[in-house]
């Protein structure tokens, strides 16, 4: 399975959803055909990644069959809830200690050894670390340009907890893409904002060349040169309204979360 791109990202995507999903769902959400995602869906049956669950039929015909993906450990997100809980109750105290223990988690990866000369090399090193956690990245040539690079994260493990405790899920996210991007040279070439729930089911990664960033006003997230990148919020749930660079990104309204 981990030779299989399309594999691992159905099974990114199953992880981070909040119910069963049908073969038709699972080829509109990848692009891929129908027949095509049912074939990687036995494989990774067949492999216990993934477990079938009968629902009722839309409308008249046989009943669908629905695809979970089977869960690696017990307790994991009441764990992350328990952990998140404990960084208090400053949103701007949780985010900082978010990321300072994303960047220890970042430090601590193996395999991660693609050096960063380019933007285009820091995009090409975040959607591997990505995929490899489960994110099931995937580029967004409409948002490039020459200063920016943004990468859609279509799946979350802890889409849940992330909903309420995005300081902290988020920030621990994008403590870890900074600390891999700055250990393999990116430190003073390129940095990184994450963008939360631009939709129900969707977070993007910013990818920015650091004098476009240093340069740019207004934008949370972007600050002096001394400072930790924060993670930035959105009042918008329309992803393409991120592909403007001008864009100003207020702070994100609990209840939509």
């Amino acid at each position: 399975m981990s030779d299989s791109w399309p594999r691992r990202r159905l099974l990114a995507i199953l992880r981070g959803a909040s119910e069963p999903l049908d073969a038709q769902e699972l080829a509109r959400v990848t692009g891929q055909h129908v027949t095509t995602v049912r074939f990687h869906l036995d494989v990774l049956t067949r492999e216990s990644l993934v477990r079938q669950f009968q629902q009722p039929p839309r409308g008249r015909g046989r009943p669908r069959i629905g695809y979970t993906a089977v869960q690696r450990s017990v307790g994991y997100q009441e764990l992350a809830q328990v952990l998140a809980d404990q960084l208090g109750s400053d949103p701007r105290r949780r985010s900082d200690a978010a990321i300072a223990a994303g960047r220890v988690w970042g430090s601590k990866l193996e395999s991660v050894d693609q050096p960063v000369e380019t933007l285009e090399d820091a995009r090409d090193l975040t959607v591997t670390v990505a995929s490899e956690l489960g994110f099931a990245p995937e580029r967004d040539p409409a948002g490039e340009t020459e200063e920016h690079s943004l990468i859609r994260l279509t799946a979350c493990p802890l889409r849940e907890l992330a909903r309420t405790h995005s300081e902290v899920v988020c920030g621990v996210h994008l403590g870890l893409m900074r600390e891999v991007l700055d250990h393999n040279g990116a430190r003073d070439t390129v940095t990184v904002r994450l963008h939360p729930f631009v939709e129900p089911e969707l977070c993007v990664a910013r990818l920015e060349l650091l004098a476009a960033a240093r340069t740019t006003d207004g934008i949370p997230g972007v600050t002096n040169d001394t400072e930790e990148p924060r993670l930035a919020t959105s009042t918008s749930r329309v992803a393409p309204q991120l592909r403007s660079p001008d864009v100003h990104l207020g702070k994100q309204s609990t209840n939509q979360r």
